[in-house]
Parts: C-alpha cells; structure tokens; sequence
C-alpha cells in the first residue's frame, strides 16, 4: 500500500467499515508510515470539532 492508498482508505472508513484486508493494510501502513499516521489523527481530530460544532449549533 502507498500513501495515497491509506489516505484514500483512511477517509473512506468515516462513511464506511473497512473489510479485513484494508484495515490490516492499513494498520501495516500507519505503522510504518509516520506522515500516513499524522494525517489519520488529523481527520479523526476534525470528525471529533465537526461533531462538536454541529452539537453546539442545535443547541443555540
């Protein structure tokens, strides 16, 4: 797997489960990739503010 593989990977397990060979892929990759493993914290990271931020704006 490549960096753009796991980048594409990492956004697309936010709208769906990946099968067993992509996780496993994927979890090899982040291993060893540091830039991957940054970008994958990141994109969790803003799922979390963007949750955040559409609860907070119900809210009002």
């Amino acid at each position: 797997m490549n960096c753009k593989q796991a980048t594409q990977l990492l956004s697309e397990k936010l709208d769906r489960p990946l099968n067993a060979k992509e996780k496993v892929s994927l979890g090899v990759h982040t291993t060893i990739c540091i830039s991957c493993r940054r970008f994958s914290h990141q994109v969790e990271e803003l799922r979390t503010i963007s949750k955040r931020y559409v609860e907070e704006s119900k809210n009002e």
